[in-house]
C-alpha cells in the first residue's frame, strides 16, 4: 500500500515566499456583482434578511454597475474640474418583499440591470431569490452630487458627468419622486401625501462611525432604518414589510440630530408615510411603508 503524506509545513514555508497574488481592482470589482450570495448572520435579523444590509449592498452594487457602465476602472466619480462626485440615491422602491423567507446559509441570487433616467440619474433593478423563490424587488434611483461648499452636507447639489446617455423609456419611480417634490403627487400607496397634522414624533441622534458613510453622508439606508426603529418604540414588534418607497430630498452634518414624524397611517396600521427632518426644520426624506 502507497501513503501519501503531506509536509504542511514545508508547503507553508515554500508559499511563505511566494508573491502575494493579489486580484486587481477590475477582478473585484466582478467579483462584488457576482448574481450569488452566501447568507448569514451579517445578512440577518431574526425575522429574515435584513432590509437595512440588504440597501447598503445593494447601494454597492449601484455604484459599481455604474462605474462599469460608464468604462471606469473603479467607482472613483469626479466632475469636470476634478472634485469628488458622489452617485447619490435619491428615491428607492422595495416590492413584494418576502425576507422572512431567507435563512442562514441560503443562497441569495441577485439579478440586476442598469437603465439610465437622465443626464444626471440612473436605475439599477435587483430581483431577488433564495432556492428557487422570490423573495423581493429592489429597484434604486441615484443623481450625482458634489459639495458646493468643502466638507459641508447642507451644500451638496446636483452636477452632470460626461458619458451619460439619455433614458430611452420613462422611468415610473422617477417621475412619483418627481411629482412628490413639485407638490403635484396627491396620494401614494393609499395615503396623502401632504397632511398637516403630525401624529408621532421620534428624535435620533446619528453617529458618525455607524449612521455616516465613507464620503461623509448620512447613509441612503439609515433613512428606513429609523423609521423602523420609531415604528418599534411606538407600535412594538410590526409585520414583516412588503412595500417601502423611500423619496430622499437632503442630507445631514455629522453630529446633528434628526426628527421623524409619523404623518399618516391607514386605520388597520397596513400603511404609513414618515418624513424625516433635520435640525433646521427641511424635510430629508420621504419614507411610505406597507405591510403584510
Amino acid at each position: 500500500m502507497n501513503i501519501a503524506v503531506l509536509d504542511f509545513a514545508n508547503a507553508r514555508e515554500t508559499e511563505s515566499h511566494l508573491p502575494p497574488q493579489i486580484p486587481s481592482v477590475a477582478e473585484l470589482m466582478e467579483q462584488a456583482l457576482s448574481p450569488h450570495l452566501l447568507i448569514g448572520m451579517p445578512h440577518m435579523t431574526p425575522a429574515g434578511l435584513s432590509e437595512t444590509w440588504l440597501m447598503k449592498e445593494l447601494g454597492h452594487r449601484h455604484w459599481l454597475m455604474l462605474a462599469r457602465h460608464l468604462g471606469m476602472p473603479d467607482a472613483d466619480f469626479r466632475t469636470s474640474d476634478g472634485g469628488e462626485a458622489y452617485a447619490a440615491i435619491c428615491a428607492t422602491s422595495l416590492q413584494d418583499a418576502r425576507f422572512d423567507k431567507a435563512r442562514a446559509n441560503d443562497v441569495l441570487t441577485i439579478r440586476s440591470a442598469l437603465t439610465p433616467v437622465s443626464r444626471t440619474q440612473v436605475s439599477t433593478r435587483h430581483a431577488l431569490s433564495v432556492r428557487g423563490i422570490p423573495i423581493g424587488d429592489v429597484e434604486l434611483i441615484s443623481t450625482f452630487v458634489h459639495r458646493t461648499r468643502d466638507g459641508d452636507n447642507y451644500s451638496i447639489a446636483r452636477v452632470p458627468l460626461p458619458g451619460m446617455s439619455e433614458a430611452t423609456a420613462e422611468n415610473a419611480l422617477a417621475r412619483t419622486a418627481s411629482l412628490l417634490r413639485s407638490g403635484h403627487l396627491e396620494t401614494h400607496l393609499g395615503l396623502q401625501t401632504n397632511p398637516l397634522k403630525r401624529l408621532r414624533g421620534f428624535r435620533f441622534e446619528p453617529d458618525a462611525s455607524q449612521e455616516f458613510n465613507g464620503a461623509g453622508l448620512f447613509y441612503f439606508a439609515q433613512f428606513q432604518a429609523i423609521a423602523d426603529r420609531a415604528f418599534g418604540r411606538w407600535f412594538g414588534t410590526t409585520r414583516p414589510i412588503r412595500h417601502r418607497d423611500v423619496f430622499f430630498s437632503g442630507n445631514i452634518r455629522q453630529g446633528e440630530t434628526v426628527y421623524l414624524e409619523l404623518m399618516a397611517m391607514t386605520p388597520e396600521r397596513g400603511a404609513a408615510l414618515c418624513r424625516l427632518l433635520r435640525e433646521d426644520g427641511k424635510v430629508i426624506g420621504q419614507i411610505f411603508s406597507a405591510w403584510s
